[in-house]
């Protein structure tokens, strides 16, 4: 059964929604990348950083290559960039909104 439109949103929702994934796609804003230079930028094993590529490929938002032993990734859709602009710009407005309850 094909998933509906609001499977796939959710899919994409939830690839987005660990730490270390939103740390794996700001290092991919510069563009594609070897996953042997994201796992020292994460700060984690090998493993765990290959399974939160994976989730994000599975999602269609990541895409890879392999040249030799390396293996490259990047963005598919640079537009994933906007979500994580409008989470933050909701952060922002809850960090104020906060602030001026507090004062």
């Amino acid at each position: 059964m094909p998933a509906t439109r609001q499977d796939r949103k959710a899919e994409i929702l939830k690839a987005l929604g660990h730490p270390a994934r939103i740390a794996i796609l700001e290092i991919l804003r510069r563009g594609e990348e070897c996953v042997c230079r994201i796992c020292p930028q994460l700060e984690g094993t090998q493993p765990n950083t290959s399974k939160h590529l994976a989730v994000l490929k599975k999602a269609g938002i990541l895409d890879s290559r392999q040249d030799g032993t390396m293996t490259f990734y990047w963005v598919v859709d640079t537009r994933v960039y906007e979500i994580l602009e409008l989470a933050g710009e909701m952060l922002r407005r809850e960090e104020r909104s906060r602030l001026r309850r507090v004062g």
